[in-house]
C-alpha cells in the first residue's frame, strides 16, 4: 500500500480503546492499562456498548458518535464479528488509523455471501481511506513517544532497535529478552494477519522517520515481493537489518503458494532475497537474539579473521571447529605477535599460535595481557574470549578486568562465559558494559559469522561491477519476441528445441551443433554431414517443459539415443523413437528430431543453469552442478535478477561447481568468469523477455574450449512481475545535439560508476556546489554506489552519453529523481558538464524526466536550487516550474504539478507534505 496516515499510529495525541472494561479477562482493559502505565500524555477514551461511565479512570462512551472529538488512533479489542461495521463507522466519523487486536479462526469464512470478515474489513476501510493494522496484531509500541497500545506483558524501554514482525507472541518474547539485556526499542509492531498495513509499509515508515539503528524483521510470508524488496533494500542501505523467516520447511509453510519449478525448497528463494537486499538472515530465535547482540554492539569488521583467547584448549577448539565449519577464518598471527606471546609466557599449549591457551591457572591480569597483544595484531579482525571459571579467575572478576581495560584492546571483542552460576554474573557485567556475550563458544562463533555475513551482503550492495560482458540490441530482442509471439499464436506454451537454441544463440550462449529434421530422409542426409558418433533426441510436447523431470527422474533419457554411427542407425533411431512416443504418449505431437555429434572428452564439467519463476518473487536465475543427478547433488543456487558480474560471482562462488573448478581447472578464474557471464546473460534474457517463464539448460558443458549448451527446454507464460525492477531498456533513445553530436539518453546502471567518476572530475567547483550544496571534490566508493546502484521502483536517473571516435564513452550530464514511497512527490537534481553548457542538454534531460514521472503517475516534482544558480533558475522558468523562495532553507523551491490526485488520500497526502 503506502505510508499514508501511518503517523497516526505512531504519534497519536488521542486514543480510543474499543471493547475496554475492568473485567480481568478484558483484552481492551489490558490494552488501556498498558497505555496508562506507558505514560501516554494525550487523551484516552474507552468505548463499550455496556455504557460504563469510566474504565480505569478514563471516560467511557457507548458508541463512536458519542466521542467528544475524532481520535487520532482507534484500538479495537471488541469481538471480531462486529469489526467490519465498526471500521465503517470509524471511517465515517473521520478516524484515519485503527489497530485491530481482535481475531479468530473464521476470518476467511464467507458469511451469507457478503464476503469474509477480512474482505469486509478491507472494503469498509477503502470507502473512507482509514488505515488498518491487524486483525490479530499485538498492537503498537513506541517507547520514545510514551505509547504502549498493546497487550505486551511488560513495559518497553526506549532505544534504537525497531522490531517489525508478524507474530505477537514472538514479539512478547523479544520484549522479555530485551528487558534482560537492557536493550530498548524505537518501535515494536506486529502486523498479525493485516489486511491493509503490511510489513513493507512499516519498513518504509521506520526507514524514513525512526531513529532506529537496527531493524529486526520476523516474516511468515511475503505477498508483494517488489514492495518488500524495495522497502528492505532502501532500509538496509541506512541501517542494520536482521531477519528471521518461519515456514522454512514444506511442513511449516502456511503460505499456500505452489512450488517453484526446479527448486525443491522455496526457502532458498528467501535466502537469495535477503542476501540481495543486504539483510542478515538468522535461522532461529536464539540466533536472532545473538545476531542482534553482535551486530548492534560491534564496530564494522574489516575482515573475517578471528583470534581465540581461552583458559583451556578444549573450549577453544570447540570454537575453532565451529568457525571453520561455518566458513570462517582463523587469524594467522604476525611474527611480532608470536614473539610477544613467547616473551610474555602467557601462552601454554602452542606458544605463539592461534588459539591462545592461557591454562587453568590464568588470572584476570593474564587475560588482559594476552588480549593486549592479540588485539594489536593487524591480521586479527575480532577476538573471542572463552572462559571457564577457576579459583584464580572467577568469571565475574575476569569480566570486570576486561571491562576496565577494554580501551586497550584495538579489536572487536566477543566473550563466552561458560557455565551457569558464576557465568551468569559475568554475562550481566558484559551486558551492562555493551560487550557481546554468549552462553557457549559455538554461539559466539555463529554470532561472529553473522557479522561476516553482514559485511559480505553490504559489500555486494555497494559493489561497483565491471562492464557487462554482453549487450543485446533492438534486433536481438525483436527476433526473440517474434519467436514468442509465433509460438503463442500456434497455441503453444513451450518452445521447440530448435526455437530455444535460437534464443540462446541470440543471447550469446553457444549451443551444440545440431541439425533438426522431421523425416527419415532428412535424417539420413543430415547423418552423412556429421562425422563420428551421434546423439538423436525426439522433441515432443511432453519433453519441451523445463524442470519436469523431477517427478520421473528415471525417464530423463527416455527420448534419447546415443552413439549412433551410420545413417542407417540414425534412420532406425527415428523410427524407434517415433513409435515409442506414439505408443506411450499418443496425446503428444512430435515437433522435430535433434541430431548432434556426441560431446565427449576435454574433461568437461556438466552444469545446470536457467530461469524459473516463483509465484511471489517472480523470475529467478538458477545455477549448479548439472547432469542427470542434479537433484541428488542438491547444488542448485538461486539469485534474483537483474545480475551484474559481481552478483553473479557471489552466486557461482557458493556452489560445489566453483570448488571443483578451483581444485581441478587449469585456469579456474577463466572458467568462473565464463559461468558469471552465463548468469548475466540469463538475467538479461529474463529481464527483456518477460513472457519467458522457464528455461533449463542441462547439461551445459564447460571445458578448456569454453561452454556449450547441449540440451535445453523453455516454456512461456504471462508477463512477469519482478521482485527487483530490471534495467528499463525501453527508455533508451538517441538524440542529436545542437553541435551535431549523436547522443544516447538512457537510464543509469551500476556499471556506469567509472563514467560518473570521470564526469565528476570535469565539473567546476561551482557546478559541484550547485549540485551538492557544498564542495565535494572526490566521490567515495559509497557515493558511487548510491549514484549508480539505483532502485528503478522509486528512483530514476537519465544520463546523456556520447561515444568518441576511438570508441570510448563519456557522460555529458545527468538528471535524477527520488520518489517518496507513495509516489506523491519526487525530488529532482540535474547537472551538466561546464564545457557543454548551451547545447540544450539540461532541457533535454529534464523533459525526459518530466515525461517519465508523468507516465508513472507521480503527482508533483520539486527541486531545490541555490539562489545564485541563475542558469538553473532560468531553465526552470523555461520548463514551466513555479519558483518560490524558501526562507527556512534559503533556497529556491522549483515545483511542477505533473498529475492530478486520483483520490482523497492522495490529495490529503500531497497537501500534508512539507513545503
Amino acid at each position: 500500500m503506502s505510508t499514508r496516515f501511518l503517523h497516526h499510529f505512531f504519534e497519536p495525541r488521542t486514543i480510543a480503546v474499543f471493547g475496554a472494561s475492568e473485567k480481568t479477562e478484558s483484552l481492551g482493559g489490558l490494552v488501556l492499562r498498558n497505555i496508562q502505565e506507558g505514560g501516554f500524555k494525550g487523551t484516552i477514551w474507552a468505548v463499550n456498548l455496556r455504557g460504563y461511565a469510566h474504565v480505569f479512570g478514563e471516560t467511557c462512551v457507548s458508541h463512536v458518535n458519542d466521542l467528544p472529538e475524532v481520535p487520532d488512533l482507534a484500538v479495537i479489542c471488541s469481538p471480531i464479528d462486529g469489526v467490519p461495521q465498526l471500521i465503517k463507522q470509524l471511517g465515517h466519523f473521520g478516524v484515519k488509523a485503527a489497530v485491530v487486536l481482535s481475531g479468530g479462526a473464521y476470518l476467511d469464512r464467507d458469511k451469507g455471501n457478503k464476503g469474509s470478515i477480512r474482505e469486509r474489513m478491507l472494503k469498509a476501510a477503502r470507502v473512507s481511506g482509514i488505515r488498518l493494522l491487524g486483525p490479530e496484531c499485538m498492537g503498537v509500541i513506541v517507547p520514545g513517544k510514551k505509547l504502549n497500545a498493546s497487550y505486551a506483558s511488560q513495559q518497553v524501554k526506549a532505544g534504537r532497535v525497531a522490531y517489525l514482525g508478524q507474530s505477537g507472541m514472538l514479539a512478547n518474547a523479544m520484549i522479555d529478552w530485551a528487558g534482560g539485556r537492557d536493550v530498548g526499542f524505537s518501535h515494536l509492531i506486529t502486523v498479525g494477519d493485516s489486511v491493509d498495513v503490511l510489513l513493507p509499509d512499516l519498513i518504509d515508515y521506520v526507514n524514513q522517520f525512526s531513529p532506529a539503528q537496527a531493524i529486526l524483521l520476523h516474516l511468515e510470508r511475503v505477498n508483494d515481493a517488489q514492495h518488500f524488496m524495495t522497502a528492505v533494500r532502501d532500509a538496509s542501505r541506512n541501517r542494520l537489518v536482521v531477519a528471521i523467516k518461519s515456514g522454512r520447511t514444506i511442513e511449516s509453510d502456511i503460505s499456500g503458494m505452489p512450488p517453484t519449478p526446479g527448486i525443491a525448497n522455496r526457502d532458498k528463494v528467501f535466502d537469495a532475497a535477503f542476501s540481495r537486499a543486504g539483510v542478515v538472515r538468522v535461522n532461529d530465535s536464539d540466533e536472532l537474539i545473538d545476531a542482534l547482540e553482535t551486530l548492534s554492539r560491534m564496530k564494522p569488521l574489516k575482515g573475517d579473521r578471528l583470534a581465540v583467547v581461552s583458559n583451556g584448549l578444549g573450549p577453544a577448539m570447540l570454537a575453532i571447529d565451529k568457525l571453520i565449519s561455518a566458513g570462517g577464518k582463523l587469524a594467522q598471527f604476525s611474527v611480532e605477535t608470536q614473539q610477544a606471546l613467547h616473551k610474555s609466557q602467557v601462552d601454554f599449549t602452542k606458544p605463539g599460535e592461534n588459539p591462545v591457551d592461557l591454562g587453568g591457572n590464568a588470572t584476570p591480569q593474564r587475560f588482559v595481557e594476552a588480549l593486549e597483544i592479540v588485539a594489536a595484531d593487524a591480521n586479527v579482525d575480532a577476538v573471542l574470549v572463552v572462559h571457564a571459571p577457576t579459583r584464580l579467575a572467577p568469571s565475574k572478576t575476569t569480566a570486570q578486568a576486561l571491562i576496565e581495560n577494554r580501551k586497550k584492546f584495538r579489536r572487536n571483542l566477543l566473550t563466552s562465559w561458560m557455565g551457569l552460576k558464576e557465568a551468569l554474573n559475568a554475562r550481566h557485567e558484559c551486558n551492562v558494559a555493551g560487550i557481546p556475550t554468549y552462553i557457549s563458544p559455538e554461539k559466539a562463533v555463529k554470532a561472529f559469522m553473522h557479522m561476516v555475513d553482514y559485511q559480505r551482503v553490504q559489500l555486494l550492495l555497494q559493489e561497483i561491477p565491471p562492464s557487462l560482458p554482453f549487450s543485446t540490441s533492438v534486433d536481438i530482442r525483436a527476433q526473440c519476441r517474434t519467436l514468442i509471439k509465433s509460438a503463442k499464436e500456434l497455441g503453444r506454451q513451450t518452445f521447440t528445441h530448435s526455437e530455444t537454441a535460437q534464443v540462446l544463440e541470440a543471447y550469446g550462449i553457444p549451443t551444440a551443433t545440431s541439425v533438426y529434421v522431421h523425416t527419415e530422409e532428412e535424417a539420413a542426409e543430415a547423418a552423412k554431414r556429421i562425422d563420428g558418433a551421434k546423439a538423436l533426441k525426439v522433441v515432443h510436447e511432453g519433453n519441451c517443459w523445463p524442470y519436469r523431470y523431477r517427478k520421473h527422474p528415471h525417464k530423463i533419457s527416455a527420448g534419447l539415443l546415443q552413439d549412433l554411427e551410420t545413417a542407417e542407425e540414425v534412420v532406425d533411431g527415428i523410427k524407434r523413437l517415433g513409435e515409442k512416443v506414439r505408443d506411450k504418449f499418443p496425446e503428444y505431437e512430435i515437433h522435430e528430431y535433434c541430431l548432434q555429434p556426441m560431446q565427449r572428452g576435454k574433461h568437461s564439467m556438466q552444469i545446470c543453469a536457467g530461469i524459473t519463476r516463483d509465484p511471489v518473487f517472480g523470475p529467478l536465475i538458477v545455477f549448479g552442478i548439472g547432469g542427470y543427478k542434479v537433484n541428488i547433488l542438491a547444488d542448485r543456487q538461486v539469485a534474483l535478477p537483474p545480475l551484474n558480474m559481481s552478483l553473479a560471482a557471489d552466486v557461482v562462488g557458493r556452489t560445489h561447481a566453483a570448488s571443483l573448478l578451483r581444485e581441478h581447472s587449469a585456469d579456474p578464474q577463466r572458467d568462473i568468469d565464463r559461468l558469471c557471464q552465463l548468469l548475466v546473460k540469463l538475467s538479461q534474457m529474463a529481464s527483456e523477455l518477460t513472457e519467458l517463464r522457464g528455461l533449463e539448460i542441462n547439461p551445459l558443458l564447460l571445458n578448456r574450449d569454453g561452454m556449450i549448451a547441449v540440451d535445453f527446454a523453455m516454456d512461456l507464460g504471462t508477463p512477469a512481475r519482478f521482485a527487483i525492477m530490471p534495467y528499463p531498456e525501453e527508455l533508451r533513445e538517441w538524440v542529436t545535439l545542437k553541435n551535431g553530436w549523436q547522443v544516447e539518453v538512457r537510464p543509469i546502471r551500476a556499471e556506469d560508476a567509472p563514467l560518473i567518476t570521470n564526469f565528476h572530475r570535469q565539473l567546476s567547483e561551482e557546478s559541484i556546489r550547485f549540485r551538492y550544496f557544498h564542495n565535494k571534490s572526490d566521490l567515495t566508493k559509497r557515493d558511487l554506489s548510491m549514484l549508480s546502484h539505483i532502485n528503478y521502483d522509486r528512483q530514476m536517473a537519465f544520463i546523456a552519453e556520447y561515444q568518441r571516435d576511438d570508441g570510448s564513452k563519456e557522460m555529458l550530464g545527468v538528471v535524477r529523481v527520488f520518489n517518496d514511497p507513495d509516489n506523491i512527490r519526487t525530488e529532482f537534481s540535474v547537472i551538466i558538464r561546464d564545457d557543454l553548457q548551451g547545447l540544450g542538454i539540461g532541457s533535454l534531460l529534464m523533459k525526459k524526466m518530466i515525461d517519465y514521472c508523468r507516465s508513472i503517475g507521480t503527482l508533483e516534482m520539486i527541486g531545490k536550487i541555490m539562489v545564485d544558480n541563475h542558469p538553473m533558475r532560468a531553465l526552470m522558468k523555461h520548463l514551466g516550474f513555479k519558483c518560490r523562495y524558501n526562507m527556512e532553507e534559503q533556497v529556491i523551491d522549483a515545483v511542477m504539478s505533473l498529475n492530478e490526485p486520483e483520490s482523497e488520500w492522495q490529495r490529503h497526502r500531497l497537501e500534508s507534505l512539507p513545503d
